[in-house]
């Protein structure tokens, strides 16, 4: 890899593990449990990612002349467009109609993670530009791999800004978030709603309490194994019924236990003692993330209740700001999740085919702020109430 200037030099990893966790999370920081070093050497070890996969890692690594590691960013080489959550298959076939090759193609992302956080990881006090020559180095890997394309999934507003700067096309996205107004408990937060929304919600919530299950809330050590064991049956039977073939291993959850416990929040639904259902959040430093939903047994409102309402409950009880909840479903914002937009940002290779995607994008951006805003209108605020 070049040079970065000031005796600056870029490498790329075959494994998060090839740099040690200090160096990685000296830039990463603690707050985003999906950047932090743990997390993506989880994914590697379990087999989750990996050429196997199609998921194939070229974490980028900027260094001073002393050896220091300045930024970083997750970077995967991909033969294929699942477990991305922004979708490019149309311009696939696009691409590929013309007779040329799509894939492989650059990915900077946190695999399976449809959440906003930094992507461009720079340690503190680095020196300023550092983030501008983590992108250049981007498309310099993409240019000496000869990729039909670069694509940045979930960065920050701030990054999205600086990647149009050094020329990918930006996409606007949306997903739900809950906010947390400073509510006192669950109550509190009811108090915001329309009258008839409140009523339909502690309808929700007494329908759950009279099918029997009892509802659990756990962290750290109060997850067992077992408990994860059950887990993976009911994500395993989500991802059977939705995309054909769920992505991480039972390992996944095995690590992601003994490594990350702290930052697991995991709620149970369960009969006479026995898992029946389960969502699966981690935890930020001020953020609460809905992640994994599945259940072994229908009943009514149930998945509110452990993916929404309890989510909402954790995060007021920890004094967390907000919930994120993902894209799709618009029934969230009935239960307080608003739509937020989100970003990612585009470098394609070919002049042409880039001027088609950025005529598409510049439609699409449109559309997308113009939902957002009809979306957010049918929120379950009472009026005045904070939206």
């Amino acid at each position: 890899m070049p040079d970065g200037g000031d005796g600056m030099t870029v490498r790329t990893l075959r494994r998060i593990d090839d740099l040690s966790s200090e160096a990685w999370d000296a830039c990463a920081g603690p707050d985003d449990p999906f950047t932090s070093h743990a997390f993506l050497s989880i994914l590697e070890r379990s087999g989750s990612t990996g050429a196997s996969t199609g998921w194939t890692p070229r974490h980028l690594v900027l260094e001073s002349a002393n050896g220091i590691v300045l930024g970083c960013a997750p970077l995967y080489l991909k033969n294929h467009s699942f477990g991305e959550y922004v979708f490019d298959w149309s311009w696939a076939q696009a691409y590929e109609r013309t007779g040329r090759a799509y894939y492989p193609k650059l990915q900077c992302a946190v695999p399976f993670t449809p959440v906003t956080g930094r992507r461009l990881l720079v340690r503190p006090g680095a020196p300023a530009g550092t983030e501008r020559l983590l992108a250049e180095a981007m498309i310099e890997v993409a240019r000496r791999l000869d990729v039909s394309s670069l694509h940045v999934t979930f960065p920050t507003e701030s990054e999205a800004c600086g990647f149009a700067a050094a020329g990918f096309l930006p996409r606007l996205g949306q997903q739900y978030h809950w906010l947390n107004r400073g509510y006192r408990d669950f109550d509190d937060f009811l108090a915001d709603l329309s009258s008839r929304k409140r009523k339909v919600i502690r309808k929700e919530r007494e329908r759950v309490a009279q099918s029997g299950l009892a509802i659990r809330t756990l962290t750290g050590d109060a997850i067992e194994p077992h408990h994860w064991d059950a887990f993976y049956r009911f994500y395993r039977n989500t991802g059977d019924r939705k995309w054909g073939h769920p992505y991480l291993t039972r390992d996944f959850f095995r690590l992601l236990g003994e490594r990350m416990a702290d930052r697991v929040v995991l709620v149970l639904g369960e009969r006479d003692g026995r898992p029946v259902a389960g969502a699966l959040n981690l935890m930020g430093g001020d953020v609460l993330y809905g992640r994994y939903w599945g259940a072994v047994e229908d009943h009514a409102f149930l998945h509110f209740e452990c993916c929404y309402y309890r989510a909402i409950e954790f995060a007021i009880e920890r004094r967390l700001a907000r919930v994120e909840a993902g894209a799709q479903g618009e029934h969230k914002i009935q239960r307080g999740y608003l739509p937020h937009p989100t970003h990612s940002a585009h470098w394609i290779a070919d002049e042409r085919f880039r001027r088609v995607i950025a005529h598409f994008l510049e439609s699409e951006r449109a559309m997308v702020a113009e939902e957002m805003t009809d979306l957010a209108a049918m929120g379950p605020f009472r009026h005045g109430a904070h939206q």
